[in-house]
């Protein structure tokens, strides 16, 4: 779609800077902005999720939260107490 808007002089001498430098149209640079502006909005917009608190003493012993795999082993073993180190 073609219109016409107005840009502040500074912001239309950075678009152009940008475009320039990633050898793109100003056009595809300022849709480009517009959005992730618009995505940018729409996810703070999202209504806040409630999590389920549980209450204890932090990770199990055994467990490095920095492990998936090992995380996946431990989930699939269900309630059994982890193996002593």
């Amino acid at each position: 779609m073609r219109t016409t808007i107005q840009i502040d002089d500074h912001l239309y001498a950075e678009l152009k800077n940008i475009a320039a430098r990633t050898g793109r149209s100003l056009t595809a640079v300022i849709s480009d902005a517009l959005r992730d502006s618009l995505s940018r909005r729409r996810i703070s917009e999202r209504p806040a999720v409630d999590l389920p608190l549980f209450s204890g003493t932090g990770v199990m012993p055994g467990v490095d939260l920095n492990d998936s795999a090992a995380l996946f082993d431990r989930m699939e073993q269900g309630d059994e107490p982890p193996p002593a180190l």
